[in-house]
């Protein structure tokens, strides 16, 4: 079989057999025109552009919820990106739906985000005229900033899979809910490690229609989803599953995400990011217009890590002692004396 083929067979496939409701990658576009690959289709090249992106590898030092933790079990950015695409991809597949656009939708969702999580992005949104968010963010990373020249589709899914937009692709649907669903069992089984809640705090009767095994919870959610989503272009949870759903998260925003021993160490970390935006926009006020500058400070501290930020913090803002070097240079005057 020639090579040139192979694209082209896996877009029969989806035609064949992907549902009626699923974007086909045949019908993908492109703001700019590019030749089409000749061994993957559209979404599966967006997916790896993503993949290969340095936004996606600088993921694995954002915050989460619990900022720059000791503790390696923690998730971070990253590993929340990983279980948002795994569950969209149990989803899409279940419901014949595009599981390569999911996957790439998920991977790319998180690109913009801030250090320090939300906290981070709190900071920027008050501090940036217009306000800064960190969906719109990953579309501008995805779009200018490392130009991966993305198909509509992808980067529609990534814009609005954040609350409140509606997204125009069933499988846009999928990742919206798949962020949700992630993170809300991934933040409560990291607040339990971390001893902030424990598991008999939860809501009964949230745990009595879920359980509160996380396995057990996890499953639960995404099943509601494909029962209640089969042969619709409507991905949703059941008005039960979903209201249970919401109370969870609810209590989690109450008792975990607000005011709880994980947050002790976010006014720190406001201080960082409000301190190197004025920093740095100061620095580089005289070289561009007003609204350049602010564009460009918040690209580049929305893109850095928490580790890379309090190093910039410490650099620009910590005094280092006064450094002779006389001790080396004791250490070098003794290795090269001649032996007596």
């Amino acid at each position: 079989m020639a090579t040139g083929s192979i694209r082209e067979k896996l877009e029969q496939r989806e035609y064949k057999y992907l549902s009626d409701f699923a974007s086909k990658s045949a019908q993908a576009t492109r703001k700019e025109y590019e030749q089409k690959c000749d061994l993957r289709t559209e979404f599966q090249r967006d997916r790896d552009r993503i993949l290969h992106s340095k936004a996606f590898r600088r993921l694995k030092h954002k915050t989460q919820v619990f900022l720059s933790p000791f503790d390696d079990h923690f998730r971070t950015r990253l590993t929340h990106t990983l279980e948002v695409s795994q569950i969209g991809r149990t989803i899409a597949r279940a419901l014949d739906l595009n599981e390569d656009l999911v996957e790439a939708m998920a991977l790319g969702h998180d690109l913009g985000h801030t250090p320090f999580g939300h906290c981070g992005e709190g900071v920027l949104n008050e501090l940036v005229e217009g306000g800064f968010h960190h969906n719109l963010q990953s579309v501008r990373v995805v779009e200018e900033l490392e130009k991966l020249n993305l198909c509509k589709e992808t980067i529609e899914g990534i814009r609005t899979h954040s609350w409140g937009y509606k997204p125009t692709t069933a499988e846009g649907k999928v990742v919206q809910l798949a962020d949700k669903i992630a993170y809300i069992n991934h933040d409560i089984e990291d607040s339990i490690r971390a001893g902030v809640i424990s598991e008999s705090d939860l809501p009964k009767d949230c745990i009595a229609y879920f359980s509160s095994n996380q396995s057990r919870r996890l499953n639960k959610m995404i099943s509601e989803v494909i029962k209640n989503s089969i042969g619709t272009a409507e991905i949703s949870m059941s008005e039960e599953g979903w209201a249970y759903t919401t109370k969870l998260r609810e209590w989690m925003f109450d008792n975990v995400y607000i005011n709880s021993p994980a947050k002790l160490e976010e006014e720190k970390a406001k201080h960082v990011i409000k301190e190197l935006f004025h920093y740095y926009l100061k620095k580089i006020e005289p070289l561009c217009k007003e609204q350049r500058a602010v564009r460009i400070v918040t690209d580049y501290i929305s893109g850095m890590t928490d580790r890379y930020a309090i190093e910039r913090y410490k650099e620009n803002f910590i005094p280092n002692g006064f450094k002779n070097g006389s001790q080396d240079d004791y250490l070098f005057k003794l290795a090269n004396a001649t032996d007596e």
